[in-house]
């Protein structure tokens, strides 16, 4: 207990103190995302980064929509290209099974963010069910092959199949490590 505090009853929590935090949380993934947009990704480190496919404002094509209804985790590593970060989302180019795709994910999507490197690992609360659905889904233009400066020439990890609509599916990240 902190010294001169008193417990009293519980009180509601006008100031809402979980929102605070998980603003702040999602500041530090806001942070290292505009970093290595500026400078790329320094010695090891690199991102599983889940979200939410629904959440408002989140871009992505029908078929990546499709593959993950609900969420998705991708991997910022090795192969992806025009990085850009603002105060409330980041966009970013990566490929799915050879085709390039451009995705918009607002930070209020993440779900969680992972850095095994380290290891460093956020998680973050389930958005309110009125904010989790989104309208139809824009679909996000594919960029042109001349602006698909690829990173690192190692192959992309291999994806794990999609699970049936409805179904969890649970993917180990030592799937994604190199053997």
């Amino acid at each position: 207990m902190i010294p001169g505090a008193q417990v009293r009853g519980m009180a509601e929590d006008l100031i809402r103190y979980d929102i605070l935090a998980q603003d702040a949380l999602r500041g530090v993934v806001r942070k290292v995302l505009s970093e290595v947009s500026k400078t790329g990704l320094p010695g090891e480190h690199h991102f599983f980064i889940s979200f939410h496919t629904r959440a408002a404002g989140v871009r992505i094509s029908s078929r990546l929509l499709a593959q993950y209804p609900e969420e998705m985790t991708i991997v910022i590593q090795h192969q992806y290209w025009d990085l850009t970060v603002t105060e409330h989302a980041f966009e970013i180019g990566l490929s799915f099974g050879g085709v390039p795709e451009r995705l918009l994910v607002p930070f209020t999507a993440v779900k969680g963010f992972f850095d095994p490197s380290v290891p460093f690992s956020l998680q973050f609360e389930a958005q309110p069910a009125s904010a989790a659905k989104a309208p139809a889904p824009v679909e996000a233009p594919a960029p042109a092959a001349a602006a698909l400066p690829v990173r690192a020439a190692e192959p992309e990890p291999e994806e794990p199949a999609p699970a049936p609509a409805g179904d969890a599916q649970v993917v180990r990240l030592d799937a994604f490590r190199k053997k």
